[in-house]
């Protein structure tokens, strides 16, 4: 008899931990995470370790689906649904928040970094601080910041050492005046174009020059048609790993604190593999013959921002304190 009702509990006992195993999963959180780079690209690869190192280090109790790409929509439609929590999170770029969010228009500030370790000794700094507030005030939770590399310019007339250099020099920019403004300040004609168009107009000398980075340098084949790669690192965008605040705000302190581990072992993964790809990129290019010269001073290029910089605090004039407090930055 004895033996009969135990072998029932038992079974109940079984019963009831499934049970509550099943609803442990049902209750689980499903976060959506946006990113427009494709599979096998650092960012893609380092968003699929965070989601990873969520679930492992929430116990299952969130998850999140990361949807690579852009499929589900360009970055400004992106950043707006996850300031508002239609998704949960993002791997966004700085620059386009610019429209909705002040603070982070000056990291598009020609020279306002000095190299890429200058930005993450920003970042963690006071004026890191003043950014991240200014984010959260819109609704966006940076917990961690990847890499997109620096900006440099390439030409296929010569060197480019000092300022005086792209005198005369038609350069392909994205389109936006600071960047046009740049390239004006140093002497040259900044030429907004589409990139798609930039291989035939080097290659056809429709324009002299363009700047990008070392991985765009390399797989886009613009070092077949433009020999000189200068180390200029005139602009240089972080990336963000943002959480909606709404759904921040809704998670208990053990997973934030899972969450924000998550993301920042995330982004030393990503930046590790940011760093490789960039040197393989440079590798090659400089193997196909490609002239290479570092810029070890930059303070004539950036002195010679002055009028940029002018021109956008008399537009922003509540910006020239986070200004100073980031050139401050050593």
């Amino acid at each position: 008899m004895f033996e009969k009702s135990a072998g029932h509990l038992m079974k109940a006992l079984v019963v009831a931990g499934l049970a509550m195993g099943a609803a442990g999963v049902a209750d689980a959180k499903e976060w959506r995470a946006w990113n427009i780079h494709v599979e096998g690209y650092p960012n893609t690869v380092a968003m699929d370790k965070f989601a990873e190192l969520v679930k492992a280090k929430t116990n299952g109790s969130l998850e999140i689906t990361n949807y690579h790409g852009g499929v589900l929509g360009n970055q400004p439609d992106a950043i707006e649904q996850v300031r508002i929590g239609a998704l949960e999170v993002g791997n966004f770029n700085l620059g386009p928040m610019g429209t909705t969010i002040p603070e982070t228009n000056v990291v598009s500030l020609p020279f306002i970094f000095k190299d890429l370790p200058h930005m993450h000794r920003v970042l963690g700094s006071e004026a890191g601080d003043v950014i991240k507030q200014g984010m959260m005030d819109k609704g966006l939770v940076p917990l961690a910041w990847y890499d997109s590399g620096a900006r440099s310019f390439y030409n296929s007339k010569k060197a480019i050492t000092q300022p005086s250099d792209v005198a005369g020099m038609k350069i392909r920019v994205m389109n936006n005046e600071l960047f046009t403004g740049m390239v004006g300040a140093l002497g040259g004609d900044g030429s907004p174009m589409a990139f798609s168009e930039v291989y035939q107009a080097l290659k056809t000398g429709v324009v002299d020059g363009a700047e990008n980075n070392w991985p765009s340098f390399e797989s886009t084949g613009h070092f077949e048609v433009a020999g000189y790669y200068s180390l200029t690192q005139h602009l240089i965008i972080p990336e963000c790993v943002c959480i909606s605040k709404t759904a921040w705000d809704g998670l208990s302190d053990a997973e934030k604190k899972a969450v924000e581990e998550a993301a920042v072992e995330s982004a030393t993964l990503q930046q590790q593999l940011w760093a490789e790809r960039s040197e393989q990129s440079k590798q090659k290019v400089i193997a196909s013959g490609v002239k290479y010269n570092e810029i070890a001073d930059k303070a004539a290029f950036q002195n010679a921002m002055q009028p940029v910089y002018a021109k956008y605090i008399e537009t922003n004039p509540d910006q020239a304190a986070l200004i100073e407090k980031m050139k401050a930055v050593q």
